[in-house]
Formats: C-alpha cells, structure tokens, sequence
C-alpha cells in the first residue's frame, strides 16, 4: 500500500545488570502472560524528569528503576504492585499505571508508592496500563486487563484535572499505549490485539464521536507504547516485531527503526539536551536502546 518506510539505526544505551535480572524466577504476572513464564524482568514506562533523568518500569517484579546518563540503573522503589507505565507531573510528582493496583504515586526521595486513584464507582479497574498528562492537567489512562477480541472490554479514562472521572470507551480490544494529538482533542490508542491505533475524538464534555481505526498494522504482537514528535508525527512501538514505527500526522509510515536486540518494543521516549534521542525499551534482551531522530520529541506537559 506505501512505499517501505526510510530506516534509521539505533543501539543499546543499557542493558539491565546480571544482578537485576531475575533469571528463572516467576510472580503472579509472569504466571498469567503467555510465554513470560520465565522473564527476567520486563522493562516498560520510559520517562524523562525535568533533571533529565530518565525512569522506567519491570513490570513483572514491581520495580522502578531511575537510569543515569552512562546507562547504569539504579532501583528507586519495590514493591508489591506491577507497573506499567510511568510519567511525571511537572510539579515533580510521579504517576505510576500499576497493572495490580490502579493509579499510584511513587516519592522519588523516599521510594514510597502510594493509591492515587484505584476504583471508577466503586468498582476496581481490570489493570490499567499506560498514561499521558494534557496540558491543563487532565490525566488520560487505559485500562487493558486481559482484554482482547474475545473480550473487547478495554476502557480509556480520562481524570479531570478537577478530579472528575470519565470512561471515554469501554469496547477496545486491549488498549495499551497512547498520545494525544497537537492541539489535545483526539487521544490515539494502542490497541493491541487488534494490531491498530485508534482515534479516538474527544470533547470538552468527556463525550466521544466518530471514533474509528486510524492506522492498521500487522504482524507481531501489535502496539505498545506511543510518542509523538514536535511535528505531530506518530511512534509506535511494535512488539514482536523488534520495531518503533514513525508515522505522519496522517498515518503514512516515514520511518522505521529495528531492535538490533529484541523483539519486545515496549515503549519509549524522548530525551537529551535538544530532545532529538529517542530512548526505546526492549523487554526481550532487558535493554534501553537509543536512536538519533530527525525532529525533536514534543514537549509534554510533564515537562513544563
């Protein structure tokens, strides 16, 4: 249908350390995800403070890791929770999707994570899994659980910044990563069991129209995480097939960008002083790779 993407390289910038894996060992997590039976560790939630510093998730063995500029990682918090994705308010606070428990909150002085928001009327959530901050504070999630086409039951959220809470869909079929378009009035969604990115409108009121499929892949396992640069272009990373995709506003592919690990691009961020470096996470190899990108990543509120 397109022309094959232009591919831009990319190499390891950290490996996660013999002394943090957890080699043959299993949790609740890995017990339930096929084929994780003896992961290691699965690296997901890659975000950059306003230091610079960047953070990510295990999600299997309820760690959060901060990782220094020469790419050692340095374990922040560990607990008993699952988390999944991971961002920071530009007021230094740290938001964390624990597939377990809800939405947290983790201190980074003390390494405490704490409830934020772990029930919607009462109910629990089936195990929420990324989310991203709009600039006036309003606070998008998904909720992903073991959802899929034989149970497209998948819910995206959205938390006002006066504390309202919204369910904008309750039928996808595994929601996983997301981004907001340039001017915040669609949500793009991974849907991962679908092997496709929704659009999903939104408007003031929390309501939704016209919500439809806006690139469809194949291959893999489908979506992951999402980012978006200053030029509106869409990246998806594409588990399973080792890859980050580079999208037009439009959703033509641009560019390609292929694990030289790993098939397990799980998610990813921008970073670095012109935040031109893309930081991508490989669960298969335990890696954080990084590639030079051709337009900087957009400035998120978190960075403020």
């Amino acid at each position: 249908m397109y022309a094959a993407p232009s591919e831009i390289p990319c190499e390891v910038f950290a490996e996660l350390p013999d002394e943090l894996r957890r080699t043959g060992a299993a949790s609740e997590w890995t017990r339930w995800q096929p084929g994780e039976a003896r992961a290691h560790s699965l690296l997901e939630g890659l975000s950059f403070d306003r230091a610079g510093r960047l953070w990510c998730v295990d999600v299997a063995f309820g760690r959060i890791f901060r990782v220094s500029a020469d790419g050692r990682f340095e374990v922040v918090a560990e607990y008993a929770g699952e988390p999944n994705g991971l961002r920071i308010h530009r007021d230094g606070r740290i938001f964390i999707a624990d597939y377990k428990h809800g939405i947290m909150q983790l201190d980074p002085a003390s390494g405490r994570v704490e409830p934020f928001l772990t029930r919607y009327r009462l109910e629990r959530f089936k195990g929420v899994n990324d989310l991203i901050f709009a600039s006036n504070g309003d606070l998008y999630f998904t909720d992903q659980g073991l959802t899929g086409l034989q149970d497209p039951t998948g819910r995206l959220f959205r938390l006002t910044a006066g504390g309202e809470l919204q369910c904008l869909l309750d039928n996808i079929p595994s929601p996983n990563g997301l981004v907001l378009n340039m001017d915040e009035t669609q949500v793009y969604v991974g849907v991962t069991r679908a092997n496709a990115v929704w659009c999903v409108p939104v408007l003031p009121d929390g309501s939704v129209i016209k919500a439809g499929t806006f690139i469809q892949l194949s291959g893999g396992a489908g979506p992951d995480g999402m980012a978006m640069d200053e030029a509106g272009n869409i990246l998806v990373c594409h588990v399973g097939l080792g890859s980050v995709w580079v999208f037009d506003p439009f959703g033509e592919p641009l560019h390609r960008i292929r694990s030289p690990r790993g098939r397990k691009t799980t998610n990813l961020a921008f970073g670095g002083p012109d935040r031109r470096t893309l930081y991508i996470a490989e669960a298969e190899s335990g890696c954080i790779l990084k590639a030079e990108m051709p337009v900087a990543g957009r400035v998120l509120y978190a960075h403020l």
